[in-house]
This record gives structure tokens, sequence and C-alpha cells, in this order.
């Protein structure tokens, strides 16, 4: 029998993800929630949802947070970590609130939050902060006893989390042709975010130039590529380009695009491309459409090969990476002396989310924070 680990004060993990459609006739109701308050016309909500229709109406990101849902559970019950994981997304079944309900109900008083985003920034971090805030204030207003909750500091750079894509990787770079293997360019990509957002991510002392949110980024593609290097004798030039842009073209956004990127790859010779998801936890719609079917279709139109390194996903040692999150997060909380596991140059992240960090253009209340209303 494992030992059994203490997650004391914690009594329960909330997986918190962004949902996706499970079929044709949930594809605009699900745009509508994404796109509230943005006065988005139906019509436009239904070309947008072309890209799932293309998959059946259908996005893999639940059966996705069911394999990691199930990956967790097995890891903590090996392990000996009694912590029950419920799970609940912001845009579709099962709703967070519904799930935070459930969780008030079952007992639970310390819940520990894991958002399926590694990286700060308004949309991956804040964003959920303010839902958790919403959904909280539900619950106030229906009379129940709230819960204390807590989120999971950014794991971009856990081993736990780079491995797996150190892995793929180099299984993509094997699975080129060897006549042009040794002459490849790494494409590490990521969701484009607007470069306002882009510049004020992370605590207010990180904002500039693209704030945390690239230099994250940046700092996991220096860890893959520097383990390319080692592992293959092949030192392979890169670059952080973006994917999946979303807004009004007056706006500006993180550049270059992942499809232009390839037209300039090309014209300079290169005779091969990795694109490494980097930015992304699982292999969900943006990277289904956005790489397997729009980039891989450009780089297809211009003859250069290219091959695409899989997401972390349920990898055992992604659930390995979050048991031990955890764990430090807990010891921390009952005081104990936690060195927190982080590679690369810029350390571990912050515990909690400072004052001024990833702030919302107008701003909201945000739980699990230094500034939540929700002590």
């Amino acid at each position: 029998m494992p030992d059994v680990l203490d997650a004391s004060p914690y009594d329960a993990l909330l997986l918190l993800s962004f949902g996706g459609p499970e079929g044709p006739d949930d594809v605009v109701p699900f745009l509508e929630n994404v796109t509230r308050g943005r006065g988005i016309p139906t019509e436009r909500l239904k070309e947008v949802g072309q890209h799932y229709f293309l998959f059946g109406g259908v996005s893999p990101i639940n059966d996705q947070n069911r394999a990691l849902l199930e990956a967790l559970r097995k890891d903590f019950a090996e392990h000996g970590l009694d912590l029950p994981v419920y799970w609940g997304n912001r845009n579709w079944a099962p709703y967070l609130t519904d799930t935070l309900r459930e969780m008030v109900r079952d007992g639970h008083r310390r819940i520990l939050i894991l958002a399926t985003s590694a990286y700060a920034s308004y949309s991956g971090c804040r964003q959920y902060r303010e839902n958790l805030a919403d959904a909280l204030a539900a619950l106030e207003a229906e009379g129940l006893e709230l819960p204390k909750i807590d989120k999971l500091r950014h794991y971009f750079n856990h081993p736990g989390f780079v491995e797996p894509m150190i892995d793929g990787v180099l299984e993509s770079l094997a699975d080129l042709p060897e006549d042009v293997r040794a002459g490849a360019h790494i494409a590490f990509t990521t969701h484009s975010i607007p470069t306002a957002a882009a510049d004020t991510s992370g605590p207010v002392e990180d904002h500039g130039d693209g704030g945390a949110y690239v230099r994250q980024h940046l700092d996991v593609a220096h860890l893959i590529a520097d383990a390319v290097r080692e592992r293959t004798g092949l030192e392979l030039p890169w670059q952080l380009v973006y994917q999946s842009r979303s807004g009004a073209p007056h706006i500006p956004w993180l550049e270059p695009d992942i499809c232009d990127h390839l037209e300039e790859r090309k014209a300079a010779g290169v005779p091969a491309v990795v694109m490494a998801p980097i930015g992304f936890v699982s292999d969900h719609m943006e990277v289904l459409y956005d790489l397997d079917t729009e980039a891989k279709a450009k780089a297809q139109e211009l003859g250069l090969p290219v091959r695409r390194s899989a997401t972390v996903g349920a990898d055992p040692r992604y659930a390995a990476a979050v048991r031990d999150l955890v764990l430090e997060r807990a010891g921390l909380e009952r005081g104990q002396d936690v060195t927190p596991c982080a590679l690369g140059a810029l350390g571990a992240s912050h515990q909690l989310c400072p004052v001024g960090c990833c702030p919302s253009r107008a701003p909201r209340p945000a739980a699990a924070g230094a500034d939540s209303p929700y002590a």
C-alpha cells in the first residue's frame, strides 16, 4: 500500500476548463456562451461554428478532460492521495457553478483549482478567476455556505508538463523524412492574444513588451529546443509563433501567424517544419483545426513537409505534476518549507495572483487571488 499523502487543508480538487459542444445542436448555444455580451449575430456564430461542424459538431476537449480526470484519479489513488476530483467548465456542461454547488453539498470547504491553461494571461487565468467569483456569488445568493478556493500556480515549466512536450517534438522530428530532418525548423505555437493583453500579463513587475505570457512561452521553447539538441545532436532553429486569432482586424494581436510563418520558412529554403503547440494542454479544436487542418493545408500547398507534435493531454507525467502541485500548495498552506519544482530561467510562478495581475479591460471581481472579495 502506498504511503498516505497529506493534502490538508484541502478536501477536493476542481478541474476547471473551457468546455465545448458535444453535437451539432450544441455549437451555436456554446458559441453564444463564449461570446455573451459582445452582440455577435447568430448568423455570424454559425459561420464561426463551421470549424466544429467539420468534426460533427463535437469538440474533443470534453473527452480529453474526461481522460485527464481518469488519469488524475488513478495517479492519486496509486500514490495514496485521498483527494476527490471534480470537473467544471466555463462555457458548457458540466458548468462551473453547478459543479461548485455539488461540491459544497458534498461537504467540501477547501477547494483547489486546476485550470487547463499553463500560462499567465487574462484569458488563461484571470478570466477563470472571474468565473469563479461569479459562481461563488451565485451560491451565496442561494444561501449556501461558501468554500475557500485557491488556484494552483502556473505550471508551464514544471517537468511533468515539459517532458511530454519534449518527447512529442522528438517523435515528430523522427517521423520526418531523413533527408530533411537535420535542416528542420521548430515552430512553437500558442494562442494569439491582443498585444495589449500580452503586455499586461502576469504581475505588474512583469508587464512590458509581451509580458509574462510571451516570456513564459519563450522559456518553455528554450527548454524543449535545448533538450532536442542534447538528445539528437541537432541544433535546430526555432521561433515562437501564434495561431487562432479571433479579434477585430484593427486590434493588434501577437504575430506571426503560423500559416504566414510557414510561407516565410518555405521562402527561406527551410526543408521541413515541426509544429509544437506548447500553449495548449490538449488536442482540442484549435489544435485540430488551426494546425491539423488549416496549417497542414497551407504546408501542402507550399510543398513543405510538416509534422505536428502532441500536446500533453492525459500523460501520466502531467497527472503526477498535478499531484506534486497539490502537495506543494498544501504544504505551503500548512506553513511548511516547500521548494517548488520548476525548470528554466524563470523559476516557479507565484502561488497567489497579486493585485494588478493580468487585468481585464472592465474590472470585475475575481476569486482565488490577492484581490478576491471571497477570503
